[in-house]
């Protein structure tokens, strides 16, 4: 099984959600998808600025078994995004939870993570998957 960090958040579309001590969160894939999706050839993130709203797509990525989009688990504003991910996005394929998060949003309302699964849940939800 993929390595799951405990102190995150997770989605079934399979994408980490990490608070931060600021307020923010930062958002990647998480390192059971990156194994399934395989090379990871490039990825389209909303830019800085943009506002998103739970559902909406905010990343869509293409790899070498297949392209997916990926809606948004949280409402809020785009504060940064990994610009190192432009040049090299095989970093999510190397370190899905450090050197390779995808965006860092400023949420409208941080109650919205309760809606999100813990590292149990998740796993619950790859072992149902693989069934």
């Amino acid at each position: 099984m993929s390595h799951l960090p405990t102190d995150l958040k997770y989605t079934d579309a399979h994408l980490w959600v990490r608070p931060e001590e600021d307020g923010t969160v930062t958002l990647g894939l998480t390192d059971h998808v990156q194994q399934a999706l395989g090379t990871i050839y490039s990825l389209d993130a909303p830019s800085v600025g943009e506002h998103l709203d739970v559902g909406d797509e905010c990343i869509a990525v293409e790899a070498e078994q297949t392209n997916i989009d990926i809606f948004s688990p949280i409402s809020g504003d785009i504060i940064e995004c990994n610009e190192d991910l432009a040049d090299s996005p095989t970093l999510i394929n190397a370190d899905p939870y450090d050197d390779g998060w995808i965006i860092q949003v400023r949420p409208d309302d941080i109650s919205e993570l309760d809606d999100l699964m813990d590292v149990h849940d998740y796993q619950e939800l790859i072992e149902e998957e693989q069934e």
